[in-house]
Parts: C-alpha cells; sequence; structure tokens
C-alpha cells in the first residue's frame, strides 16, 4: 500500500480578540493549502481566539462569537480536512481542536492537560477534556490533540497512537523562551520514535503583550528524524507528503504495540468519508528550514515582539531616548530593524552631566540608522526642579533624588512628545538594571513597551556584536566605554554595582536556578557580593510591579513568571 498524505502547517500570527481578522487569515491559508493539494490543514491552538484570551473567556458574547467564526470556517472545508483551535461551549468552556470536514464540524477534541505553571495560567479559565479520539481519513488514522496533551509519555498521543493513528497532529501556542526549541523537538522526536507515528506540530507566532512566540512548526517521522521544518518567527505554509502506508508495515513487526493495546480502553473513531491521496503524485521537495540559534534567535525574537506590540495596538511610530549608551543603541537598533527607520524617533536629552562623547554616539548611531534625531535638552528642567525644591532640599547632600529628578525630567519628554504625535516610547532599561532596581522610577522606566527588560547587560553587548556582524551600525565607542547612567560627574554603573560579569551570573543563579546565597557563594563568588545583589533584587520588586511590558526571553521572566510578594519579610539569608 502506497498511501500518502499531504499535510500543511498553517503557522499563522493571529491577533487576541481579533476573530474576524484571524478568522480571514485562516481562510486565506485553507485557500493556499487547498490549491497545493493538501488533504489536511492544521492551524494553531487556539487560533481563532488568539493566545492567551485571558479574561475575554469570561465574556458571554466573545465565546458565541468565536463559535459563529468557528461554523464559517467549517463551510470552507468541502474538499480538505481542516484542523483548528478554538473555544469549545458546552456545560463549561474548553481550550479545543475542532477537525471540519465537508463543509461541517466532524468532531472536536477538548484538551486534556491544562497548564498552570510559568506564564500559563488555563485552569482559571478551562475545563479539561477527558477522552481522546480517532479520525480516520481513508484508511489513516489521525489524532488530533492540543499542545500540553503531548507533552506527556502516557497522554492522549500514546492512546491514539495505539488505536490506529498514523499521524498525530498536535495544535500548539508554545511560547519563545532560549532553548526550547531543541527541548521541545527532544520531546517531539521521542514521541514519534515511541509511538511508531508521524508526529506534526503547528505551532503560532508573533508577539502578544509579553509572549513572543517563535512558531518553528515541525515534523518527525516515525525514526525520529525531522522530516519537514518551518522558519522561526515569521508566518508560513508548511506543506510534506507523509508515507502513512509505510506505518502499518512497520508496526506488524513491533510487539510492543500489542502488548500496551492490551490495557487500552477502546477510542472513538470518526469516519471523515474521504480517502487521503492514493493517486501517484510527484512529491513536495522536503523543506528543513535551518533554525537560528543564540543571538541570532535572540534577536529575532526582540524585533518580532516589538514589531508586533507596536503594529497590533495600532502605533505607527516608537521614540526612544537617546543616551549614546549601549542599551539605547540596541532598542533603537531593532526598532529600526523591526518598523523600518521612517518610523523610529531618537530623543538626546543632555543634562550638565552629559558627555559630549555621548551625545556624538548618539547622532552617530541615527545617523548610521538613517532614524531622526531630536534634541531636547533638559538641563532648564533639572535646573528649575532643583529651584523648586531648593527651599525642602536645604541642608542636605546631593544624592539620588538630584540624580533621579534628570531621569523623569526626560521621561516628562518622551511622554510629552508620545501624548503628542502618538508615537508609543520604548524603554531602554535590561534586566540587570531591572534586577537590582538601578532605574529611576516614573524616569527611564515610563513608557509603553520595554523591549529588553528580559535581556542581562552582558547579552545587550552581545546583542549588539551580532547585529554589527549583518552590517555595522553601532559605534565601537558606544562599546568599549565604561557603563554609565551620568547623572552625576564621572559616574560609572561599578559605582554601584558589581562588574556586570560578575552581577549577571549572580542574577542568573538566583532569578533562573532559585539558588540560595550559599548555593551561590558555593559556585566560587564572594559571599557578601552575592548577599548584597540578592538583597537588591528582593527590594526592588516593587519598581518591577510598575514598569511596562516586555518580551519573555529565558525561563524565568520579571512578571508573569516570577510573582512574589511586594511585601515580604523574608530574607532567607
Amino acid at each position: 500500500m502506497n498511501q500518502s498524505l499531504r499535510v500543511a502547517l498553517g503557522q499563522i500570527n493571529p491577533t487576541v480578540g481579533d476573530l474576524s481578522g484571524n478568522s480571514e487569515l485562516i481562510a486565506s491559508y485553507v485557500a493556499r493549502a487547498r490549491d497545493l493539494g493538501a488533504d489536511v490543514v492544521a492551524f494553531p491552538e487556539l487560533a481563532i481566539t488568539g493566545y492567551p484570551p485571558e479574561d475575554l473567556l469570561l465574556k458571554p458574547d466573545f465565546l458565541d462569537d468565536n463559535l459563529q467564526c468557528l461554523q464559517h470556517l467549517a463551510a470552507l472545508s468541502q474538499d480538505i480536512t481542516v484542523v483548528v483551535g478554538f473555544v469549545d461551549v458546552a456545560d463549561d468552556i474548553y481550550n479545543a481542536a475542532a477537525v471540519l470536514h465537508g463543509g461541517d464540524v466532524r468532531g472536536v477534541h477538548h484538551k486534556m492537560f491544562l497548564p498552570n505553571y510559568g506564564v500559563f495560567d488555563e485552569e482559571r479559565y478551562f475545563q479539561r477534556g477527558r477522552e481522546a479520539g480517532v479520525f480516520s481519513l481513508g484508511e489513516t488514522g489521525i489524532g488530533v490533540n492540543v499542545c500540553e496533551d503531548i507533552w506527556y509519555p502516557t497522554g492522549p498521543t500514546a492512546q491514539q497512537a495505539r488505536a490506529g493513528a498514523d499521524v498525530i497532529i498536535n495544535i500548539s501556542a508554545s511560547p519563545y523562551r532560549r532553548g526550547i526549541r531543541a527541548y521541545r523537538e527532544r520531546m517531539l522526536a521521542t514521541r514519534a520514535q515511541d509511538h511508531f507515528t508521524y508526529v506534526c506540530l503547528v505551532n503560532t507566532v508573533g508577539g502578544q503583550d509579553d509572549l513572543v512566540f517563535d512558531g518553528q512548526s515541525v515534523v518527525f517521522d516515525p525514526l525520529g528524524n525531522t522530516a519537514a521544518h518551518a522558519p522561526g518567527f515569521e508566518e508560513s505554509l508548511l506543506l510534506v507528503d507523509l508515507d502513512v502506508g509505510s506505518i502499518f508495515r512497520q508496526r506488524l513487526r513491533d510487539p510492543r504495540t500489542r502488548r500496551l493495546k492490551e490495557q487500552d480502553i477502546a477510542l472513538p473513531v470518526v469516519s471523515l468519508g474521504a480517502t487521503a491521496s492514493v493517486a501517484p503524485r510527484e512529491q513536495l521537495p522536503r523543506k528543513v528550514c535551518e533554525p537560528l540559534d543564540g543571538p541570532a534567535e535572540t534577536y529575532a525574537a526582540l524585533r518580532l515582539a516589538l514589531r508586533d506590540y507596536v503594529h497590533k495596538s495600532r502605533f505607527s511610530k516608537v521614540v526612544v531616548g537617546l543616551s549614546g549608551g549601549v542599551d539605547s543603541s540596541l532598542v533603537a537598533t531593532i526598532a529600526s530593524d523591526a518598523l523600518g527607520c521612517e518610523n523610529v524617533i531618537g530623543v538626546s536629552m543632555p543634562s550638565r552631566y552629559s558627555s559630549a562623547g555621548s551625545r556624538t554616539h548618539a547622532a552617530e548611531l541615527a545617523k548610521n540608522l538613517g532614524i531622526k534625531l531630536l534634541s531636547v535638552p533638559v538641563e532648564g528642567i533639572y535646573s528649575a526642579s532643583l529651584d523648586a525644591l531648593g527651599p525642602e532640599f536645604e541642608g542636605t547632600e546631593f544624592g539620588l533624588a538630584e540624580e533621579n529628578l534628570q531621569s523623569r525630567a526626560r521621561g516628562n519628554v518622551l511622554m510629552a512628545l508620545s501624548n503628542k504625535f502618538g508615537w508609543l516610547v520604548v524603554t531602554t532599561g535590561n534586566k540587570s538594571e531591572s534586577a537590582v532596581g538601578y532605574s529611576t522610577l516614573y524616569g527611564d522606566t515610563a513608557g509603553g513597551f520595554a523591549l529588553i527588560k528580559d535581556v542581562l547587560k552582558t547579552h545587550v553587548y552581545e546583542l549588539c556584536h551580532y547585529r554589527n556582524s549583518l552590517g555595522k551600525v553601532i559605534p565601537d565607542t558606544v562599546l568599549t566605554k565604561p557603563a554609565s547612567a551620568e547623572l552625576r560627574p564621572n559616574q560609572k554603573d561599578e559605582d554601584s554595582l558589581p562588574p556586570y560579569a560578575v552581577l549577571d551570573p549572580i542574577l542568573e543563579q538566583y532569578i533562573e536556578g532559585e539558588h540560595s546565597v550559599d548555593d551561590i557563594a558555593a559556585m566560587g563568588y564572594d559571599r557578601d557580593t552575592v548577599a548584597r545583589v540578592v538583597a537588591m533584587v528582593d527590594r526592588a520588586e516593587y519598581k518591577r510591579r510598575q514598569s511596562p511590558p516586555g518580551p519573555k526571553l529565558t525561563p524565568r521572566a520579571f512578571g508573569r513568571d516570577r510573582r512574589l510578594p511586594i511585601v515580604n519579610g523574608y530574607t532567607g539569608q
């Protein structure tokens, strides 16, 4: 039996809440897949609503509208099978995958494993499914499940494969973080090998608030080899021909399945009343896109996160405060790459402590990027603030209060430009600064999107060098001069913080590794330094709660991932 199945994976970029827009996008991909001869086309988890819809799920009208969109899409399935994520409404609401065929909804799989950790909060909204099933397309068995369902070795994937599924289609909304692609793909390859089945995962792509989805949809053959791989961080229609006729022959030689089947409860099988293609046809060329890695992957994630946040929030231009430092240089560069140089405005805001070099570096960067540069000195605002507070500050020493007046003056300038012209302020603070509170509340934290809030300072430099390797835009002097906030004479970051080469590894061990002070000190770090850093991180929680959203890139980003009480008497030291 030389039976083949042509599967299309619609790696789309939906917008949360845009039900009609998402449905139109899905419909356009259905038409493309049909034109290319696909038997089945699959779309990501909750593709109709976008992921995660959060408390939109508590609105009955939203749920009803989502069901109407599903019916509209079902009408497009006359000569193709469509698998699409939606919210099912029955005795409760379910994160679900619909199987559409012949102009109707032929079956629904309710997600059985609801993640409730890290950035996920699905048990707040959904009831879990109780049963998996199999759909037959001619002699081909297809198991459909949703995201987390495939992560469990004994979950619905195992049940569906033993019930006769030759192909598993998993629809996902798996957020990006560094290292997740390789981890996810090792798991999928293992599922394919364990159950001797094709595993097709279609993952959503795009930015949504503080999440970014990497796409990278993938197909593994029954031997765990990559049969097809979509690109990362962009929309794609991935097509692949599957030799499903070989599955039965191979399973005959494997007695393990017979032993395991003895323990199974029979699953429902829904016939779609159609036959997968058995006629000879020209096989598609194997499409395996080389995945991005390292700083290239992180840079692509940041670029996509910013582009989608701006466009989906209906902004057209962004404004960035350019200090001549490495952080603002990176942010402006990513913004220019994501949105086009004509949509990025840099603002130089010198004060009495700004070096001539910093102003020159900001101007050089703006010229290299081709972005507009405004100059709005804040010395007058700063002096007026000092004069107004003079009577109250009289007799006290110059300190943080006076330093921060400059940062808040700059924040006021950027927000005024935002209010006047409708530009989105993109802040430039990095994760190292946010972690230890080395930032000015209502100053450099003021803005609408914190692009590099989950990027440590050492990684900021790494990303700058990576971008310059593609075409030099960030001046060398920006990358070699000592980091400084320039809020007092001859100020350097290392006056207040350990060197970043020391600070960042400590932060990673404490924030991502959840190690104690003693644990980190045992790794070779000075204990007093570690204790000081940990205390700074704990004290700065109130600042982080008031900072704008920004994309999650690491396993433990501040915000959804790491939720500690602001008022907290536990020191753990």
